[in-house]
């Protein structure tokens, strides 16, 4: 994960300061821990170290939600991942980003991120949904549809504006048209 973060971040200088400094790592490691209890039933300690992440990066992970390999949340303050969501390999999560649930019942009810999506600053994406493989949301859009892959979501209520990304580019928000 540290090589990830220095390949993704020209500000990092090491990966001792990504390890020691950036609040995504240490929401994603504590995270890891969490998730475990979770898996082995000891709930309550599972939402302690949940707390205490939160409490220390400001980053609210469900211990019961699914981290891929990989994942970056950069910056993250106020960034939200509900109990169900689902998150695939080398996702990118700014801040304020809320991966939220529409529904009171205990079904899956948080969206399904697939691998190599970026989700831009105060996005929402709400409800059992898919976002495709390698699609983009745009800052503070609201999600509340399936994102077929490779395509760039933007908007209240989000909407499909481009289908196709091309590799290397998936960070070059001023080109979303």
């Amino acid at each position: 994960m540290l090589s990830a973060y220095k390949a993704y971040d020209p500000a990092a200088r090491s990966k001792l300061e990504i390890l020691l400094l950036y609040p995504g790592v240490k929401a994603v490691a504590l995270h890891r821990v969490a998730h475990f209890l979770f898996r082995s039933r000891m709930y309550f300690l599972a939402r302690w170290v949940s707390e205490t992440s939160r409490f220390l990066t400001g980053i609210d992970i469900h211990p019961g939600a699914q981290l891929g390999r990989n994942v970056i949340i950069d910056h993250g303050m106020g960034t939200v991942i509900g109990e169900t969501a689902i998150i695939g390999d080398d996702v990118i999560i700014y801040q304020g980003v809320t991966l939220g649930g529409t529904n009171l019942e205990k079904v899956k009810r948080h969206p399904t991120i697939e691998p190599k999506v970026v989700i831009g600053a105060g996005a929402k994406v709400l409800g059992n949904i898919t976002i495709g493989r390698g699609s983009r949301i745009g800052a503070n859009s609201v999600v509340i549809e399936d994102a077929p892959p490779c395509s760039t979501v933007v908007g209240i209520p989000g909407k499909i504006i481009h289908r196709g990304i091309e590799p290397g580019k998936e960070l070059c928000h001023e080109q979303i048209k």
